[in-house]
């Protein structure tokens, strides 16, 4: 079925269908989900366990490694890993990609149950977690005001959380940094021990008096009554009057504590631009619009702030803004990129009626292509628009080689109509095998496994869906509109053959007026070079492998691999790690002259710090958030290298300055390496090792260890025998501590509309010294007891938190990268790693972000082979032979010559994104050869002369291969540039795919005539040897 004549026969039918693909394509652009990248269905599962009072060793042996050997026995699993630290176990199970995780969990809580029996009685139960990157914080936000922090956290928690956790897409919202009012319970354990009161006893006697119970119903006259017996408390009072047994009777509590009003024990500090503030921390839900969420977030604190007047509210971290600055960016790219595409077409053609053609067909492909997003279920993203600003120079080039041939048969006489159906019949077969080898190159993307295909199938199917739109609209709205809009187009006039192209495959040649112009001498130039070429087809192969040679190994060893480019997000954090056991106020005092600091640098518009968290006050945080990427003239980049100067020169602190990754990898160290065994003691010694060589290694920095430093601890070591004689258990003995030092909430007091809990624990001069704990009050059913009397105090320090991978122990050195690529740093460690000897049982792993590039490039490369191996059977398909499908596949290594100095030139290394692009590439550059070589046997079956046929073919394909190619590189310009936020992750794609492009038209339009005769000689030589040998055969025979 011929379409070109359908579409120009049945006007009103096409019009109606691009009319409706039109009106559901920007129906479906509407609905579409915003968010910065694909939804990611990451195949990792977290069992988390605690196990209170309990170190990381007894964790690690008792509950840690019981689920470590019954997850590694599970199907589909790639990884056991776990972490064990005080009180808590977390264990990570990765199982491979594509793996139905809700049916794995089902399996993971069927193991957990069958174990359940094998953990301690003092264990809580398994949780097992889905790993879920949608679950990160979309927003933090700092909250201060002129009011003090309880005010602060009462509002939070009352008003603030409630009003946002009701806005349709959040998720959750947490509250960190304030200090709660609560009710003090202080307990004097002289008095404790004289009355022979436990804690225990003042908890549940706190619990019982605290209750408001039903009575049941009575029949009163003719009235039904409801009993209820009310004993809740009203006021202090009533808490200090209640009654606590003992030996002879009941006392007042009074008796023996203080009751007061209080705040919650200040473990962290938390400051908005060197003011008192809270941490909001605010979660979407998984599939919500987070510009949407983003956007009615703000609102809502927008309305709070003007109703409380005295409140604010400072974003420091939203990935909204940077989603919409991003997406903005890709945007107004695609648009630039199209105007350009537009102009080039204008200055070949100089026809404002041909430009407008493809000006119409450019925003109905792309509105047709978000309907197939839409139906897809995909969202707008970062990828998926990048994939279509990148498809912008690509989807007009089947429109512009449509459009070429109709304009060229106007010239050379044909009417309006017969020259689009004519013009539009002579290439679509060419055009058809040219979307299809693009599309093939991205279908081993999208069904490779790994987090590659995860981040970059939304990319993939972007371009496919661009390319199918831009087909089927130069197959029908082209043909239509040039047999319109050229019927009476002045501009047209008739020119050379050779301007226009020397004949045309369905008709013979044309006598018309001498070419002129700046294409006319572009032309005459290219039928010197082409003609010199073919001449020296030997000479011109071997400079083309001589200059592919000197690129790879001259420049290409230059260029360095990483996994993803760095991003310029405006956002960065600063950690700092005390000496350990330093006290809340030391860790705060260097936060504080750390914001002084960073207040002064130009370009910081706020910070959120914070000293102290829940469970050490030797360690802290803030986070830094940069002025728009137009109000600054410094990088993130270059600001984190002033901070990083400036954080060297203060002492006593480990500072470490790293950037807050929209599109990171799950916080991995860049560099990474795990030394892995069974003493904790020796991988120590040998990590230790391991991190002063690699400190030696140019590139790195922040050289780190697992087990860096230990906390110092005091340990109770409890005499089980004299426990058990007593009638005690660990875990009693181990609740009454934590009830003595952290406090237990017995119950809550409700007064005035707030709740407040009930604390009890000693007084503060009573958790001071170690006497005072050894004489701790522990209560027996034979009395109370002293601590020291079932437990010894023993002064040690312990390591923070023990690693296992595989289930083996691990210690992981960790480096940031300065100033090299990661792949060279990574060459530099193993090879020092190979020179180290360690001792028996003693492994070296490799992981972190090397980990991931390893294995993207080890997918990638795969997906590269069959992409080669798809184009090369759409080609076999379309020629029907092998042989001229070579001619085609052997120019594709040739293009690698423009990929190598275009990453050079711009500085870019060979990234994830690079590869990507090399595999559009191994699509996109057969396209002008498909319609060379197309046209090449047209012309031969003509019976045109061989030599002939390649060199007109040539000049009449010159024109619309460098249309071509400028409207594809052009449209990629402004992404290559890197014009904007978050253009840096598409910009090394753009590079390969122009500058590849750009080298592979003159490789097209020279190096690929000489290898078709080099080939055609090769194949008719073949059949000569063949022809002799079967008159051979048949003279003996016939003798």
């Amino acid at each position: 079925m011929n379409v070109a004549k359908f579409a120009v026969s049945r006007p009103i039918t096409v019009w109606m269908a691009v009319f409706v693909a039109v009106l559901l394509g920007f129906f479906s652009l509407t609905r579409l989900p915003i968010d910065l990248l694909p939804e990611m269905n990451i195949p990792i599962a977290a069992v988390a366990t605690s196990y209170e009072g309990a170190g990381p060793q007894e964790v690690e042996s008792l509950v840690t490694r019981p689920i470590e050997e019954a997850m590694s026995s599970l199907a589909n699993v790639t990884g056991v890993s776990s972490t064990s630290t005080r009180g808590q176990s977390v264990v990570l199970v990765e199982f491979d990609w594509g793996t139905d995780m809700n049916f794995a969990a089902l399996e993971m809580r069927e193991r957990i149950d069958l174990i359940r029996e094998l953990l301690p009685d003092g264990a809580g139960s398994p949780r097992i977690l889905r790993f879920d990157p949608s679950a990160s914080p979309i927003m933090q936000l700092g909250m201060g005001g002129d009011r003090s922090l309880p005010e602060l956290y009462a509002l939070a928690q009352d008003v603030v959380k409630n009003r946002l956790e009701r806005i349709e897409g959040v998720a959750s919202v947490s509250v960190f940094g304030g200090r709660e009012q609560q009710v003090h319970v202080t307990l004097d354990p002289v008095r404790m021990r004289a009355f022979n009161v436990s804690f225990e006893t003042v908890v549940q006697a706190l619990q019982a008096g605290n209750l408001n119970l039903p009575g049941g119903n009575i029949v009163s006259g003719r009235e039904e009554l409801t009993l209820r017996t009310t004993g809740e408390f009203h006021d202090l009072a009533d808490i200090a009057a209640v009654r606590i047994p003992t030996a002879a009777g009941t006392i007042p509590l009074r008796e023996i504590a203080e009751v007061s009003m209080g705040e919650s024990d200040e473990r962290q500090i938390t400051r908005l631009n060197r003011q008192p503030a809270l941490n909001l921390q605010i979660v979407k839900e998984t599939g919500a619009n987070s510009v949407q969420v983003a956007r009615q977030v703000r609102e809502v604190l927008d309305e709070i702030a003007r109703e409380l007047g005295d409140v604010e509210f400072v974003a420091v971290y939203d990935e909204s803004a940077f989603v919409e600055a991003a997406i903005d960016a890709v945007t107004s790219n695609a648009a630039v990129g199209a105007l350009l595409a537009a102009l080039v077409l204008y200055a070949f053609l100089r026809s404002f009626r041909s430009t407008l053609v493809i000006a119409i067909s450019i925003p109905v492909s792309i509105v047709f292509t978000f309907l197939l997003v839409y139906f897809s279920g995909m969202t707008l993203n970062m990828l998926s628009l990048g994939g279509l600003a990148l498809g912008v120079g690509m989807l007009v080039d089947n429109s512009i080689v449509v459009l070429e041939n109709i304009f060229r048969h106007r010239q050379l006489g044909s009417e309006a109509v017969e020259a689009a159906v004519e013009g539009a019949r002579e290439v679509a077969g060419a055009i058809l095998a040219s979307t299809l080898t693009t599309v093939a190159v991205f279908v081993p993307i999208v069904f490779m496994e790994g987090l590659a295909s995860q981040i970059f199938s939304d990319l993939s199917l972007t371009v496919t869906y661009s390319l199918a739109a831009s087909l089927a609209v130069a197959m029908t709205v082209v043909p239509l509109l040039a047999s319109r809009l050229l019927a009476n187009d002045g501009s047209i006039s008739r020119v050379s053959l050779a301007a226009a192209g020397t004949g045309t495959p369905s008709g013979p040649e044309r006598p018309a007026a001498p070419a002129g112009g700046l294409l006319g001498r572009v032309l005459a130039v290219y039928d010197r070079l082409i003609r010199l070429t073919l001449r020296r087809r030997g000479w011109t192969l071997l400079a083309f492998t001589a200059a592919l040679a000197a690129s790879l190994l001259w420049i290409g060893p230059k260029l360095g691999t990483e996994f993803l480019p760095a991003m310029d997000e405006g956002q960065f954090q600063i950690s700092v790690e005390m000496p350990k056991g330093t006290k809340l106020a030391e860790t705060q005092d260097l936060v504080a002259h750390l914001e002084e600091a960073l207040l002064r640098i130009p370009e910081v518009s706020s910070i959120l710090s914070q000293a102290g968290d829940a469970s050490a006050s030797d360690s802290g945080a803030i986070m830094v958030q940069l002025k728009p990427l137009r109000q600054r003239r410094r990088s993130t980049a270059d600001v984190i290298e002033d901070v990083r100067r400036l954080a060297a020169g203060i002492p006593g602190a480990n500072i470490e300055v790293h950037t807050m990754s929209f599109v990171g990898v799950g916080g991995a160290a860049p560099v990474q390496v795990q030394v892995r065994g069974d003493d904790l003691d020796v991988l120590a010694q040998q990590a230790a090792r391991l991190a002063e060589v690699i400190r030696t290694i140019p590139g790195t920095r922040e050289v780190r260890t697992s087990l860096d430093e230990s906390r110092p601890e005091l340990e109770i070591r409890i005499d089980r025998e004299r426990a058990g004689q007593l009638g005690l258990s660990v875990v009693q003995i181990a609740s009454s501590v934590r009830t003595a030092i952290a406090g237990q909430a017995a119950t809550i007091y409700r007064s005035g509309g707030e709740e407040f809990d009930v604390v009890v624990r000693l007084a503060e001069p009573y958790r001071q010294n170690l006497s005072d704990l050894r004489n701790l009050p522990i209560g027996t059913p034979f009395g109370i007891v002293p601590l020291s009397e079932v437990a010894e105090l023993v002064e040690a320090r312990s390591p923070l938190s023990i690693d296992r991978v595989d289930q083996s122990r691990v210690v992981a050195v960790t480096a940031q990268l300065s100033g090299r690529a990661l792949g060279s740093v990574m060459n530099d460690v193993r090879a020092a790693v190979a020179q180290m000897e360690f001792p028996p049982g003693v492994e070296v792993a490799y992981g972190g972000e090397d980990e991931l590039m390893v294995e993207a490039f080890s997918d990638l490369g795969i997906a590269f082979v069959l992409s080669i191996v798809l184009v090369f059977a759409v080609l076999a398909s379309q020629f029907e032979s092998f042989t001229q499908p070579l001619v085609i596949i052997g120019s594709i290594p040739f293009a690698l010559i423009g990929v190598v100095w275009g990453l050079y030139l711009t500085g870019h290394t060979f990234s994830v994104v690079a590869f990507i692009g090399v595999i559009m590439l191994v699509g996109i550059v057969v396209n002008n050869a498909i319609l060379l070589i197309d046209f090449i046997n047209q012309a031969r079956r003509r019976g045109v002369d061989r030599l002939q046929a390649v060199v007109e073919s040539g000049k009449i394909r010159l024109r619309p291969i460098l249309m071509t190619t400028l409207t594809t590189v052009l449209g990629m310009l402004p992404l290559a540039l890197g014009i904007g936020e978050g253009s840096e992750l598409e910009a090394p794609l753009a590079v390969v795919v122009s500058v590849g492009l750009s080298t592979s038209t003159l490789l097209t339009l020279l190096l690929v005539p000489a290898v078709y005769l080099a080939v055609d000689d090769l194949t008719e030589w073949f059949r000569r040897v063949r022809r002799a040998r079967s008159r051979t055969v048949g003279k003996e025979m016939a003798s």
